[in-house]
């Protein structure tokens, strides 16, 4: 048994998604059990969508129909806490034995975020170590944390230039 917290996913009903979390947050005020539980989460997205006489509307929808995303330390009480809520149908895992999340999948899910600080920034010169521009000097022409990326032109064969995007460990500062 961990005494970290970590992400972890029950099933639910269809459509009981925020039913089963606002009972769970209910549950967790009413007793006090912080020190067990750290987050609830149903992830939602903004969709827009355009509806009669071609007037914009925002919707939200979850991203995850059927499931809640929960933070906690796995112990029998918070695993009990969790299945006695009405609508929950158990924990995501082989035979519902509840498997946490790795820190890269709830990243990917959307559930945690990195904040991811590079030494250099758009214009900058940077060297490129590792894969087939090795040793090359380029100047970056965009950065992308949420895909840890870093976009720079590359002077090719005859004066072509292209495009050319790498990963945030395969660049370094001059």
């Amino acid at each position: 048994m961990s005494e970290e917290f970590k992400w972890y996913v029950v099933h639910t009903y269809s459509g009981y998604e925020n039913k089963v979390a606002s009972n769970l947050r209910t549950t967790i005020e009413n007793r006090d059990l912080h020190h067990l539980f750290k987050d609830v989460q149903v992830p939602m997205e903004t969709v827009e969508e355009i509806g009669d006489g071609g007037k914009k509307k925002d919707n939200k929808r979850k991203i995850y129909p059927g499931y809640v995303f929960i933070k906690m330390i796995y112990t029998d009480e918070s695993w009990y806490i969790v299945k006695s809520i009405r609508g929950c149908t158990g924990f995501v895992g082989p035979e519902s034995k509840p498997v946490p999340l790795t820190d890269e999948e709830a990243v990917k899910m959307g559930m945690e975020s990195r904040v991811i600080e590079v030494p250099y920034s758009v214009g900058d010169m940077v060297r490129v170590i590792a894969g087939p521009f090795e040793d090359k000097i380029v100047r970056i022409d965009e950065i992308d944390l949420v895909n840890n990326t870093v976009s720079a032109k590359i002077q090719m064969m005859m004066g072509k230039e292209v495009v050319v995007e790498f990963d945030l460990d395969q660049v370094e500062p001059l």
